[in-house]
């Protein structure tokens, strides 16, 4: 479905230029600078492995044929993926290696789309980077997809893996004694790096005189074991199937990852001492060098940061996919700097709290919202030994003492503020500045490339830094940045394979058309685009089957979520239904006292909020979820609302779902196009949309709103009488979007408009001499103009 015709039309007439602004203005989501900068790209990022199917012919239909290229195995039947000669790889979830070949395909490459049968992947460079820095050698890589492979592993992608994992680890950013160096046990590299202009001015030398490029600082490291987690040692394995997995690839997967785990007993390295202030700089030009800079922080090695008591309660047990991904990060007993993907509810906590614990050097946890920030500290004294006195906040209405504490828990916010402080706030600042912290923990990471936020990163200094998300992407070019702004991807999990495992709920998704009427469909097709948002948001059947679901979960004793992105919609809706509702201007106490009631009153079982709850409220209670009105296509936050409903439900095990999410879109609108648009994710992570064009049992629901022709028309004078503002989106401080300046707002209006037509009336008026003058010196006062 797709607009009407009439809609279409009205773009003929505009330039190319002018229609893609207007796309733009809905998909565009996070990007808050001006800058054309793009993300540091390697050399061999730039040779794609797409690139290496030149040769190979297609038919009519775009299809290309790879036999000359892919020779097929005499027992391919026994082996479960190819490896096409762009860089896709194809899985076979039903195979009996496919245990084996997804963890092994996680570490190397990059998932495309995973469905229930068949995966796809894609390898990449910075994917390559991440297989190298949790272990895998290069010939492990190839020889392994070799013997995974059903056919012969193409030559061009041999050449790629090669070109991508030859001087990765060669080189280490360290923070020690509050200063950066970059490290490396090959001084060629070194010298090789110092040639480079660029980082020749990153370098700080306190002497030059007596100090040459030559002369760097010489160190011997000596290594300890790999650390253990919550779990005991086989508890976390699943029960090994009798069937015929080849023996080459059993003895040859076992093999690399023992060899993970070995290390030499001592190494001689050599490094040299960088300005913080340009860590970025070096970190981007390294990577574009072909010599990417690897963060890890030996932290059981370093005598000069004390230690903090903190442990992990005996009640916290980590689930098998939560361990594994902490190996991934604690290898060879370091700390790696990267991010871990994790579904919404799976317990991205808890692997923050056990890398802390693991660490046991003073950490900084960065969140989005005040709301966040309390909730981490709940999940600090819950799973771990940390108690109140340990643990500081830092947040505008919440600024405990930080003397003494080992944990400091504050927003983005609050760190990359840039206007006048308290004196209380501005000790915080500097105190947290001085600090050499162990760990720092960003939470929802894929906001840190924005400018504003990517301050951060330069005004803290820390060892290690492990950033948290549930959606890696975003609606910009930015998410590579956070390769060298934070590290490589350490670990994504598999979301259906965690639901059907019951580690997060069954959820039916699901697509509500609702027909527009015809007094606001005719309006729609003549407004302009800002009104058009509001008139099919407002849409009187989207405000009855809102509220007949609402309805119908309230009498099934579920707990309901509703979402609108539209401020004006969201009070309306909220305010005639009777129900409370959160948005920016809502403060913390009332959000929090609103919060508490929906967990724990029986009374309270449906609840409106803003885009402000997209991120970090945690809500396990809710299972219901109704998106009214959203941010035009983006992918990141259809995928972040579903997770506030995918937390494991207790009971409910006879149903097929125990978790519904509904979106509601009003057919015939621009809002179908992006409700396709902001689908692509979950898609691809294996979810299937219902369509439902009619909610069976609605008109039979009595006392609806907006039933008859005079209240529809009501409802529509209230949306045509609103103002610009109140048809925009919520904006939120730091998102994406937001420029700063004045804050401009053109109105285009009809020949009708001259007479009154649309509530305008055009006034001419003279101020008075004494008003125009009560602020004037009394020498100036005599003169009038």
């Amino acid at each position: 479905m797709g607009p009407p015709k009439r809609y279409s039309g009205k773009y003929e007439g505009k330039s190319k230029k002018r229609k893609k602004e207007d796309e733009e203005a809905w998909t565009y989501e996070e990007d808050d600078t001006n800058e054309s900068e793009g993300a540091a790209v390697p050399g061999a990022a730039g040779r794609n492995a797409e690139n290496n199917d030149q040769a190979a012919l297609e038919d009519e239909f775009g299809a290309k044929d790879y036999r000359n290229q892919m020779i097929l195995k005499s027992d391919n039947t026994s082996r479960p993926l190819w490896v096409a000669p762009n860089g896709h790889i194809f899985l076979e979830s039903f195979s009996p290696v496919y245990k084996h070949a997804h963890d092994f395909l996680i570490a190397i490459s990059e998932p495309v789309c995973r469905p229930e049968f068949i995966h796809e992947y894609k390898l990449t460079a910075y994917s390559l980077y991440a297989a190298v820095s949790v272990g895998l050698q290069t010939h492990d890589i190839i020889e392994y997809l070799k013997r995974l492979s059903k056919t012969s592993v193409p030559e061009g992608i041999q050449e790629f893996i090669r070109l991508c994992t030859l001087s990765y680890g060669k080189v280490k950013l360290v923070l020690k004694h509050n200063k950066y160096f970059v490290e490396s046990p090959h001084p060629e590299v070194l010298q090789k790096l110092l040639k480079d202009p660029v980082i020749q001015e990153c370098r700080l030398r306190h002497n030059v005189e007596a100090e040459g490029d030559e002369e760097f600082i010489t160190q011997v490291q000596e290594k300890k074991n790999v650390p253990s987690f919550g779990a005991k040692p086989g508890t976390s394995s699943e029960p090994t199937e009798n069937t015929t997995v080849p023996d080459d690839i059993t003895n040859f997967y076992d093999k690399i990852d023992n060899e993970e785990e070995e290390e030499e007993t001592a190494l001689k390295t050599v490094s040299f001492e960088v300005n913080q202030e340009k860590i970025e700089v070096i970190q981007k030009r390294c990577i574009e060098l072909e010599y990417p800079l690897l963060a890890e922080y030996d932290f059981r090695n370093d005598t000069v940061n004390p230690d903090i008591n903190i442990d992990l309660k005996p009640s916290a047990v980590l689930r098998p996919y939560q361990e594994k991904s902490l190996r991934k990060m604690f290898g060879n007993g370091r700390a790696r700097s990267g991010v871990i993907v994790l579904p919404c509810g799976a317990g991205k906590s808890l692997v923050g709290v056990t890398a802390c614990c693991t660490v046991r050097k003073r950490a900084l946890v960065l969140c989005n919202s005040g709301v966040s920030v309390e909730q981490w500290k709940q999940q600090f004294k819950m799973w771990s030994t940390a108690d109140d006195s340990m643990i500081c906040r830092f947040t505008s209405e919440a600024k405990d003492k930080p003397m003494g504490c080992g944990i400091l828990v504050t927003t983005y916010s609050m760190i990359t503020h840039t206007q006048k402080r308290s004196w209380e706030a501005e000790q915080t600042m500097k105190w947290l500045q001085e600090q050499e912290w162990g760990i720092m923990v960003l939470d929802e990471v894929h906001t840190i490339p924005a400018k504003m936020f990517r301050r951060v990163l330069t005004l803290v200094q820390s060892h290690c830094k492990l950033g948290l998300t549930a959606t890696l992407l975003r609606e910009d070019d930015k998410i590579a940045d956070l390769n060298f702004l934070i590290g490589p991807k350490l670990y994504e999990a598999n979301w259906l394979e965690l639901q059907k495992r019951g580690f997060i709920a069954r959820v039916q998704c699901a697509e509500v058309w609702c027909p527009m009427t015809p007094e606001f469909y005719r309006e729609y097709l003549i407004c302009k685009t800002s009104k058009r948002l509001l008139l099919y948001v407002m849409n009187p059947n989207k405000f009855r089957a809102t509220q007949y679901l609402i309805r119908y979960h309230e009498r099934r004793g579920d707990k309901t979520i509703v979402f609108s992105d539209n401020v004006f919609a969201l009070k309306h809706y909220a305010i005639k239904m009777n129900k409370p509702y959160i948005y920016g201007p809502t403060s913390q106490g009332e959000r929090i006292q609103i919060l508490q009631n929906f967990k724990f009153n029986p009374k309270v079982n449906t609840i409106f909020v803003s885009k402000v709850a997209d991120t970090s409220f945690d809500l396990p209670e809710a299972n219901v979820l109704i998106q009214i009105s959203s941010q035009g296509g983006s992918r990141r936050q259809e995928a972040q609302r579903l997770g506030r409903i995918l937390r494991a439900k207790k009971g409910a095990i006879a149903e097929e779902y125990n978790a519904f999410f509904y979106t509601l879109v009003s057919q015939d609108t621009m809002e179908m196009h992006y409700s396709r648009k902001r689908q692509r994710f979950l898609v691809n992570q294996g979810y299937s949309y219902k369509v439902i064009t009619k909610l069976a049992g609605m008109d039979e629901e009595p006392d609806l709103l907006y039933k008859t022709k005079d209240e529809q028309g009501q409802l529509l004078q209230q949306v045509l009488a609103a103002s610009d503002i109140e048809c925009e989106d919520e904006k939120i401080p730091g998102e994406g979007g937001a420029r700063g300046g004045l804050a401009v707002h053109r109105r285009v209006g009809g020949i009708g408009s001259l007479s009154g037509a649309d509530d305008t009336v055009y006034y001419e008026y003279k101020k008075s001499a004494s008003s125009s003058t009560a602020n004037k010196h009394p020498l100036f006062k005599k003169f009038r103009y």
